[in-house]
């Protein structure tokens, strides 16, 4: 596995990183390893804080739900030529 050595980090950074370590009882290494896995979308973040906070919005529709918006979007599959001029 490879290392890398990250030069310059502005005090505001640096006080951020120390601090989510605290909060999350890990050490700096594991805590920027943590959020690189986060940021690139490899890990989830916030532990599933959040998971259900969509779940209203998410899922399957039942057919009855599907006939009804096919019903309720018909008309914005009709092109008017008129518009296109």
């Amino acid at each position: 596995m490879k290392s890398i050595t990250i030069h310059d980090l502005d005090e505001s950074l640096e006080a951020g990183i120390e601090a989510k370590a605290r909060e999350q009882g890990l050490s700096l290494n594991k805590t920027v390893k943590m959020l690189l896995r986060q940021a690139l979308g490899l890990e989830p973040s916030g532990n599933g804080k959040h998971k259900a906070d969509f779940a209203e919005f998410s899922g399957l529709w039942s057919q009855a739900e599907m006939q009804e918006f096919e019903r309720n979007t018909r008309d914005l599959r009709e092109v008017d030529a008129r518009d296109w001029q």
